[in-house]
């Protein structure tokens, strides 16, 4: 319950990650193991907001800033789509190429 607390609500910085390692390394093998799937949650979820915020600033720099509706909808990309994005960008000039590729997600 407070392992699903801290994944939830917590951000550690430099100094708190240290601290939780260490008690980490206090644990039990097999509660260790059990920490770690949450820790390993934890940097795929920043990965995976990481990746969202760079392609975003990216398309803001390469065409503009995009309607509230385009950016919201960029945000309910899979990973995949938006490493897929992450390269299409590079070849954008205009708002109109991002709503082509993102229109052609379906097809």
């Amino acid at each position: 319950m407070i392992s699903g607390f801290v994944d939830t609500y917590l951000k550690l910085n430099q100094a708190e990650e240290q601290i939780f390692q260490s008690e980490i390394a206090k644990l039990e093998p097999v509660k260790q193991e059990a920490v770690m799937e949450i820790v390993t949650s934890w940097q795929l979820q920043g990965r995976v907001e990481g990746k969202l915020e760079l392609v975003l600033r990216l398309l803001n720099r390469k065409i503009g800033l995009m309607a509230p509706d385009v950016e919201e909808r960029i945000r309910t990309l899979t990973v995949t789509q938006l490493e897929d994005l992450a390269e299409a960008l590079l070849d954008f000039t205009t708002p109109k190429d991002l709503a082509n590729w993102l229109n052609n997600l379906h097809s």
